[in-house]
């Protein structure tokens, strides 16, 4: 027994030597000092499973020093909390319902949290070092102030580049010193002393801008939601600035999951603010907004897919570490539940591949403790440099890429393309469907999981000029589409087209974005390989985007009457990267000079807008080229991004996109998207366009054909390629247990009708266009079948119906004998009752 307390301080000295290994390693400095970490949460589920997350990193990740939760309630949250356990915690009074003037701002309570633990808690008297973090955070290693630099008077932070406020008249409003506003936050490593003289301006100067209405605009502040939302933040920057605080800016730190990692950089912090994606599975913060997931044994988020399936999804190593990242960060936040439900007393959940996933050596291994690598340290000086000048070589800067859809299969099945096509171009950064629905549409519409998706109200009907073509003759309820006689692709409804305008004004108004330039495609389209700015030289001030040659209108009186500026309209569309500046200053003109030019009626004929409709069909595209002109927008063109289908390449140019607008063929095969607009191809199992010819088929006389029937030919596949997915994902049973009979094919289509959608699978619409071999194979196919099912229909119904009839002809005459004394009218009465005809009816059903 003597020997115990030996053995427990050779354990103690060894556990201390482990936790303080590494600190001041290279600095000179003592250590260790006192750390400790903060975060600041509200008595609500939706922080309680964000805690349990953060807590599980915290521990796994080996952060040294204490943590604190700083839990603000109302008395009557309180009431009814369940989550005082899950955290050690310094509860704050609420001040989500500001006491003096009423206003409604929860996050004032993160810096009034922070005043309240230096007033009120006796472990604020005893540390050297505070980290203040989100609780939507996941700790990936130890983060130690001294380590990334931390000096007294010089903080370490993450760049929050959005906040624009610091460069224009808000900072000079709100701080004596608008030269130092820094445009940070998320991470935060200062000293004590500078947090005691920062947190009461911190927390004035977040009731200051809030109060500061009049300066609430997007173009003021960078919140896309005009509604001072972000006050909080800028209480911090302009906060730090009047007590002369500057700071080291580090971008390298801390990385939103679904982001791409610089080479070479190890993030030590993942903030989940945003949605992510791995493959087809996603996760979102704001999809679980009031999940009690906490306290419902034995209930995780959805399983993410494992490492060994992103190993054979993802080939590019950047890529396929930014998935591994994203899986890190739910896996992680799963294991806190699971570990939490356990402490709840919750009774052990049965066995399954994810759990005994979270509980194996490989996830331990995956998930161990993260330490600074060399270029995380080396890059702080120089980050805030890399703000300067895009151009003078400094890392490359966020992308985010976009399309337009409605609520309809027709553009779900080329959401379902270009979203495949994307996971597999390398194209950085994350991508948004803006999807234009009615809320009819949206009521019946089952294809929300297609893409991350932001969903935007539908303008396809003008609010102010209920402009619809000129040609409302049934309502959108009863047809949603009517055809045009002069154009098949056309429709006469309203005008869609101006659904992408307005879904981009509404995106930028209502979306959080962290990114610096934007690509914006079209929904029929197939990505290639990846459209980077610093490839194709787009810079803010200059856009780049792909030749639309027969937008004539840029070069006459349509320029004239319609900007100010005819000199400076391009003729462009199709792709384009824009800096995420001048799509805000440009998209209000995009939509009014789309409306505008919708509006000029007089000057829709082909010799002035190039449009062979003569329809006004194209007004976007001038909407677009004539709002860049007003800007003073000049494009870089570059007629090497895109090419259509059909074209025939331009030798070496390795092409980006495919634009599969137009009709293509490769010998007797042809391919048109319009063919293909009242086809669903993505809730019938298995459904895909004919397969374009093998490749080995193609002549090889002429280089120039062939190369064109080849691109032809990979972008079908393509398409069928990512059907194919689709429907593996969603579970469709095996093609091959399938039977083909026309039994089958006629109970389909019958109970298709009883529930009122009749759909056609595999099969164009005739448009009384020449139709190709395939097509016609897969017509008569099905014209066959349907008769041949018709009549073998009748025949088992006319086998029933004398079947029952016989049986009911004997019942009566056996009641006849019985009942003789009955009258006429009493026999004829029973037997229309008999339950004969029911059973009928229901085997009709059935059939």
């Amino acid at each position: 027994m003597a020997k115990l307390p030996v053995v427990v301080v050779v354990i103690a000295a060894l556990v201390l030597g482990q936790s303080t290994s590494g600190w001041g390693a290279g600095t000179g400095q003592e250590a260790p000092w006192r750390i400790h970490t903060l975060f600041s949460v509200e008595c609500q589920n939706y922080f309680d499973w964000q805690t349990v997350g953060l807590m599980n990193s915290y521990k796994k990740a080996r952060q040294p020093g204490p943590i604190t939760r700083l839990l603000s309630c109302t008395d009557e949250e309180k009431k009814n909390y369940r989550g005082m356990n899950l955290a050690p915690t310094l509860e704050v009074p609420s001040m989500s319902r500001h006491p003096k003037t009423g206003d409604w701002y929860p996050a004032i309570n993160k810096p009034a949290g922070v005043v309240h633990w230096l007033k009120h808690s006796k472990e604020a008297e005893n540390v050297d070092w505070v980290v203040i973090l989100d609780a939507d955070m996941i700790i990936r290693g130890p983060i130690i102030p001294w380590e990334l630099g931390a000096e007294k008077g010089r903080p370490v932070a993450a760049l929050y580049g959005y906040l624009v406020g610091c460069d224009n008249m808000l900072a000079q409003l709100h701080t004596k010193h608008p030269e130092l506003c820094d445009k940070v936050g998320g991470l935060l490593a200062m000293h004590i002393d500078d947090l005691r003289a920062l947190a009461p301006l911190w927390l004035s100067k977040t009731e200051e801008v809030r109060e500061d209405r009049a300066h609430w605009a997007t173009n003021f502040t960078g919140d896309i939601y005009g509604k001072g939302w972000i006050s909080e933040m800028y209480g911090y920057s302009f906060g730090a600035a009047e007590v002369g605080l500057r700071h080291k800016i580090n971008d390298n730190l801390m990385l939103y999951p679904g982001y791409i990692p610089r080479d070479g950089i190890e993030p030590i912090l993942l903030h989940y603010g945003l949605p992510f994606t791995v493959g087809n599975w996603s996760f979102s913060k704001l999809d679980h907004h009031e999940d009690g997931i906490v306290y419902d044994c034995g209930r995780l988020f959805p399983e993410p897919p494992y490492p060994r399936e992103v190993k054979l999804m993802e080939a590019d190593p950047g890529k396929r570490r930014a998935l591994f990242l994203s899986l890190e960060c739910i896996n992680t936040l799963n294991e806190g539940l699971l570990l939490q439900h356990a402490a709840n007393g919750c009774s052990k959940p049965k066995w399954s591949k994810y759990l005994s996933f979270l509980k194996s050596k490989t996830f331990a291994e995956l998930t161990r403790p993260k330490f600074l690598s060399p270029g995380s340290i080396q890059a702080e000086e120089a980050v805030t440099q890399q703000q300067v000048s895009y151009e003078s070589g400094r890392a490359n800067p966020k992308i985010h890429t976009i399309f337009s859809t409605e609520c309809t299969t027709y553009f779900d099945w080329q959401t379902v393309g270009l979203i495949h096509s994307f996971h597999q171009s390398g194209q950085p950064g994350n991508i948004t469907r803006l999807l234009s629905c009615t809320d009819e549409d949206l009521k019946l519409y089952s294809g929300h999981d297609l893409a991350p998706t932001h969903y935007v109200p539908s303008m396809s009907r003008h609010p102010l000029t209920g402009d619809w073509n000129n040609m409302n003759l049934i309502s959108r309820s009863q047809s949603p589409w009517i055809q045009s006689p002069v154009d098949p692709g056309m429709f006469l409804d309203g005008y869609p087209a101006i659904n992408k305008p307005a879904a981009v004004l509404h995106w930028l108004n209502h979306a959080e974005i962290d990114a610096e330039f934007i690509v914006i495609l079209d929904a029929d389209m197939i990505l290639r390989g990846p459209i980077t700015p610093w490839e194709f030289k787009a810079e803010r001030g200059r856009p780049v985007s792909t030749p639309y040659g027969y937008l004539i209108g840029c070069d006459n009186e349509l320029a004239q009457l319609h900007t100010r500026h005819p000199e400076a309209c391009d003729k462009v569309g199709g792709v384009i990267i824009m800096h995420i500046d001048d799509l805000r200053k440009f998209a209000l003109f995009w939509l009014h000079k789309t409306e505008e030019v919708r509006a000029d009626k007089a000057h829709y004929a082909r010799n002035i807008t190039g449009d062979i409709y003569e329809s006004g069909w194209i007004s976007e595209m001038y909407g677009y080229s004539f709002g860049a002109a007003e800007l003073n927008l000049r494009h870089g063109i570059n007629s090497e991004i895109l090419i259509y289908p059909g074209y025939i390449p331009e030798p070496a140019v390795k092409y980006r996109v495919f634009h599969y607008g137009l009709e293509f063929v490769v010998g007797n095969w042809s391919f048109d998207k319009a063919n293909w607009r009242d086809t669903d191809l993505i809730n019938k199992c298995w459904a895909k366009f004919p397969d374009p010819p093998d490749p080995s088929t193609l002549d090889k006389s002429n280089d120039d054909i062939q190369q064109r029937d080849l691109l032809s030919i990979e972008c079908a596949k393509k398409l069928n390629e990512a059907l194919y997915l689709h429907h593996k994902r969603r579970n469709c049973p095996d093609p091959n247990s399938l039977s083909t009979s026309a039994w089958d094919a006629s109970k389909e289509a019958t109970m298709s009708r009883k529930f009122g959608r009749f759909e056609e699978t595999y099969v164009a619409k005739n448009d009384h266009r020449p139709m190709n071999n395939s097509k016609q194979s897969s017509v008569s196919g099905v014209t066959t079948d349907k008769t041949f099912s018709s009549f073998r229909f009748w025949l088992i119904g006319l086998w029933a119906f004398s079947v029952l009839g016989f049986l009911a002809v004997m019942l009566v005459l056996c009641l006849g004998r019985r009942r003789r004394g009955r009258k006429t009218k009493n026999y004829k009465s029973k037997r229309m009752s008999y339950p004969g005809i029911l059973d009928m009816n229901g085997h009709d059903r059935d059939m």
